[in-house]
């Protein structure tokens, strides 16, 4: 069985090695000496001032919308994971979808303004599949309206803008450590931003607001995370580039075997460098698409119709909402198995796999 992801890990004895720290020193989680080791670790990594490891992505932007005190509207993208407007609504908010670029498959910074109401406070973008946002047009926009900018990179780990990491845009930035990125804590997420005072906020809320044993300083919840993923994290940091060179060489075979299938991919920002999170195609028609996954299923080859359905249609807690590019594209795109333990024959045989599909 090929499925469309698996997580990496490190050599076991490598990970044990952390455990063995944990064992000895007993101290399992409320930020323990490898969590806040995986912090520093993770700043110089990324080149970022103020960062903090919580425990998963989605708690990242409910964190988010909750230290920027936002009420109202918050614009969003309806092409992304669920979490991003779920956490919206979570927070008692109200998401209000923009459709998105054709091209870029990431939220269409010219349509933003005519979203734009007296009830908008903020705008929530993805950087789908870690390709960057048009971040100079979005940072415009929210100056000109007065609106706050926060950026889910869930997908965006190690990318970055004109030699800038992309955690640097926005007043906050969110990640995800879960096990499916291309970098992981098995479980985890990240909270950054340029804020030192924002970020001592976010810090108070990741511990229930406490201030010390017996004081308070925010209304806070349980963001923490524990030291076995820390560990992980650590861990894997270690592979960091062997990672992305194999994803980067997955890529390529992708690319050269499947240049004249009837698919695209999407257009990455030209001031930036694909980070290899996922390999997405955006077919000619469903139907193609359709019959890939059912002929690619007989083989016991995962795919993944990531996004689908669009969010502004699919969620039962929100009045649908009609979406052009949004709605054409959810039906078409679909991801391909990525993950450090796949083959070049694996990929061969996958491309083989969905020629034949196309060419009879």
């Amino acid at each position: 069985m090929i499925p469309v992801t698996k997580p990496f890990l490190p050599p076991q004895q490598v990970y044990q090695t952390y455990l063995d720290g944990i064992w000895k020193r007993q101290w399992l989680t409320n930020m323990g000496p490898l969590a806040s080791d995986l912090e520093l670790r993770l700043k110089e990594t990324l080149k970022v001032n103020h960062l903090l490891f919580v425990t998963n992505g989605t708690v990242a932007i409910q964190m988010a919308i909750k230290a920027l005190e936002l009420k109202g509207e918050i614009i969003t993208t309806p092409f992304s994971f669920v979490a991003t407007t779920s956490s919206i609504v979570w927070e008692n908010c109200t998401p209000v979808f923009v459709d998105i670029d054709e091209h870029s498959l990431n939220i269409d910074a010219d349509k933003i303004e005519e979203a734009i109401t007296p009830e908008t406070t903020a705008i929530l973008a993805t950087h789908v599949y870690g390709n960057p946002c048009d971040v100079k047009k979005i940072e415009a926009i929210a100056k000109k309206h007065q609106l706050k900018v926060i950026y889910d990179a869930a997908h965006a780990f190690g990318v970055e803008v004109n030699g800038k990491s992309i955690f640097e845009y926005g007043d906050i930035s969110t990640c995800s450590l879960h096990a499916t990125k291309l970098y992981h804590s098995v479980e985890g997420g990240l909270v950054v931003t340029k804020d030192a005072a924002l970020l001592k906020k976010l810090a108070y809320m990741r511990n229930f607001g406490f201030d010390g044993p017996e004081s308070f300083a925010e209304l806070g919840i349980n963001g923490k995370n524990s030291e076995y993923h820390a560990a992980m994290g650590l861990a894997n940091l270690k592979y960091l580039e062997a990672i992305h060179q194999k994803r980067k060489e997955l890529t390529a075979r992708y690319d050269e075997k499947l240049k004249n299938l009837k698919a695209r991919r999407p257009i990455w920002h030209t001031a930036s460098e694909n980070n290899f999170a996922y390999y997405p195609l955006v077919f000619e028609s469903e139907a193609l698409m359709l019959k890939v996954i059912d002929k690619l299923r007989g083989y016991e080859i995962g795919t993944r119709r990531y996004f689908y359905p669009s969010l502004a249609t699919a969620l039962p807690y929100l009045e649908p909402t009609s979406l052009v590019i949004t709605d054409e594209v959810s039906k078409k795109v679909l991801c391909l198995p990525l993950y450090f333990d796949l083959t070049l024959e694996e990929v061969d045989l996958i491309c083989r796999l969905i020629l034949r599909v196309q060419n009879n």
